[in-house]
């Protein structure tokens, strides 16, 4: 059996309050098993108080996680919130680690924290949570592409971190009390679990119905679709022109790509428009892909988000969900930036389910090709669940 327990607290300044609160929600005595772990996510001011460094001091299991814009836990949410999940259970297993600093993309990094971890764990990991820094010289295809390499692929879900800031400066990775602006953590998970993952990007509705074909890239870097450059596809869409030639609000615009391999086609940010027509964008783009544009709003926002939460609980037996979205979408809802939140709780909090909803600075999260079997991939403007 696993058991899922979730706390919160709004107190930022007073640690004996904050820690107190938490505990007294967790009833620990009476509810923690034999393997546990814990999940937090905050409002950066958590750490800078001490209220992460005390509350992870005290509590009898490691902790991982990251800060954010905005998170919530059942019947709660707030821009301004520590909380936390704590998964425990007596036969699945649960063993936490994090790599020393990342200042490039050096494999070796990787592969040492996680084989750290690996060591402790009695068999092989069925999946692993990641918690990833936000590194500008760093991308999360990164992530993806060496966990596969080190782990012969099996399913990583998980986030990188964002902060309320808008260069995201205080964007960190919480590991037992300790925050890190260039460290990766990682939960690896094994034993009587089987979780289910499922995305929600864009719906057809919202995408133009014409297609292009990737004909040159380079990682991140769209050169060229249908062997025309970007700018000029975009164009050829009916996109509006700003008054250099470039596009008026691209960010608004992602591309949805299809990889071919049958897997659920994912969504890529447009971040910046080059002065050669290309796009710089939020993960690579492999040449051969199939691409299309969507258009991603307030009200595209809720829909997918309702439509997968309904699609989880009609489809699964599950009592536990740990959910991330985009800080994109986050941002989309406009003057309501806490709707998509409180739909979550709108739909779960008459359902049996045990949830936490983080802000993300990037999604990790499997798809499944046309074989069922579970790929790793990195996407954008998405909201991702591993439920169990």
């Amino acid at each position: 059996m696993t058991r899922t327990l979730t706390a919160f607290t709004l107190e930022i300044d007073d640690i004996e309050t904050a820690v107190s609160e938490i505990l007294e929600q967790l009833a620990l005595s009476e509810n923690l098993l034999k393997n546990s772990v814990g999940i937090i996510s905050c409002y950066s001011e958590f750490i800078n108080t001490g209220v992460v460094r005390e509350l992870c001091r005290v509590l009898p299991f490691d902790v991982v996680g990251t800060t954010t814009i905005a998170c919530g836990v059942n019947g709660e949410f707030s821009e301004t919130m520590l909380s936390l999940m704590v998964i425990t259970s007596d036969e699945t297993e649960f063993v936490a680690g994090i790599t020393e600093a990342i200042s490039s993309d050096d494999e070796s990094i990787l592969r040492n924290g996680y084989e750290s971890a690996a060591v402790k764990f009695s068999d092989k990991p069925k999946f692993m949570i990641s918690f990833a820094p936000l590194l500008m010289n760093i991308g999360a295809e990164f992530y993806i592409d060496a966990m596969d390499n080190i782990t012969g692929g099996i399913p990583n879900y998980g986030t990188l971190a964002v902060d309320h800031h808008a260069d995201y400066h205080e964007a960190q990775v919480i590991y037992n009390g300790e925050a890190f602006s260039d460290r990766y953590a990682m939960v690896l998970v094994g034993g009587d679990i089987s979780p289910v993952f499922m995305v929600a990007g864009i719906s057809n509705e919202n995408v133009f119905p014409e297609k292009g074909v990737v004909t040159a890239a380079i990682a991140n870097q769209l050169q060229t679709v249908n062997n025309i450059s970007v700018v000029d596809y975009l164009h050829s869409l009916g996109l509006e022109k700003d008054g250099e030639g470039g596009i008026i609000g691209i960010n608004s615009f992602p591309f949805v790509v299809d990889y071919n391999d049958g897997s659920k086609p994912i969504v890529r940010v447009m971040f910046a428009l080059t002065p050669d027509g290309s796009a710089v964008c939020g993960g690579n783009m492999p040449i051969g892909a199939t691409l299309s544009v969507g258009k991603i709003d307030s009200g595209e926002v809720l829909a997918t988000t309702k439509r997968l939460l309904k699609d989880v609980l009609e489809k699964n037996n599950v009592s536990t969900m740990l959910m991330f979205s985009c800080v994109g979408r986050y941002f989309a809802q406009g003057f309501n930036q806490t709707a998509e939140m409180q739909l979550v709780g709108d739909v779960l909090d008459d359902t049996e389910v045990t949830y936490q909803l983080i802000y993300s600075g990037g999604e990790l999260c499997p798809v499944y090709d046309r074989d069922e079997k579970a790929v790793n991939r990195n996407h954008n403007d998405t909201f991702i669940i591993c439920a169990f």
